[in-house]
């Protein structure tokens, strides 16, 4: 997660299935199943739901190819357009990913990962999708994601990435608790303090829209200025 402007938080649409369509409300009896059926999955299922905010992925045209940009390969192509290229990582985008598909967490099948980028592209990630282990590969199916709107496994033809309708809390449960994790604060809370209070203690939230507006904050103020 880029550390500058980046932090956590953690309906589904359906494109039509093929059978008859009802003439009163356009949508047939397999899509309106099918959607019930992500509805319950999304409300139900125990999972913790990360989402990367504030990603920088951008892709320029730079001489013949289309390029991802980033601070150590495209600094002067940034400078000359007025770009702060410190502002430009994504290969921290990428090393999250690495770190969040690699936790025991996401191995028992319990993460589900959203990118959302700095120009507010909505990006959802398959969680069983192996992230690219070199940036440059990473590069390349970012470039890829951004033209294309998906990419999909050459075996399986399952869908690994793609990007998905705003908000982002459309595709959060509706009861789901949502913790922002900031850089610059402050206050530090540890997760290992933070976590059994949260289990243990469940107060009434009010939604009162800090710097982002997918967060809860409690009744004290905001839930998580974090971590160490």
């Amino acid at each position: 997660m880029p550390k500058e402007k980046s932090r956590h938080s953690s309906s589904s649409s359906s494109n039509g299935i093929g059978g008859g369509v009802s003439s009163h409300s356009g949508v047939s009896k397999e899509q309106k199943t099918l959607q019930a059926k992500k509805y319950v999955e999304k409300e139900s299922k125990r999972r913790l739901i990360v989402v990367l905010e504030g990603c920088p992925l951008e892709v320029a045209k730079i001489g013949d190819k289309y390029k991802l940009l980033n601070s150590d390969d495209h600094r002067s192509y940034l400078s000359k357009h007025g770009k702060n290229p410190d502002d430009y990582r994504p290969d921290v985008v990428h090393q999250s990913l690495l770190a969040l598909f690699d936790s025991p967490l996401n191995k028992a099948g319990l993460l589900q990962v959203y990118m959302h980028t700095v120009d507010n592209t909505l990006i959802e990630v398959n969680p069983h999708t192996r992230v690219p282990r070199t940036y440059k590969r990473f590069a390349g199916l970012m470039v890829q994601l951004l033209f294309k709107h998906k990419i999909k496994a050459a075996e399986t033809e399952a869908v690994l990435f793609k990007i998905i309708k705003n908000p982002v809390t459309d595709h959060l449960p509706s009861t789901a608790r949502k913790i922002a994790a900031e850089f610059n604060v402050e206050q530090v809370i540890r997760l290992e303090e933070y976590v059994p209070v949260l289990c243990k203690k469940q107060r009434e939230m009010v939604n009162k829209k800090p710097s982002n507006d997918v967060t809860d904050v409690s009744e004290d103020g905001p839930m998580l200025p974090w971590f160490a």
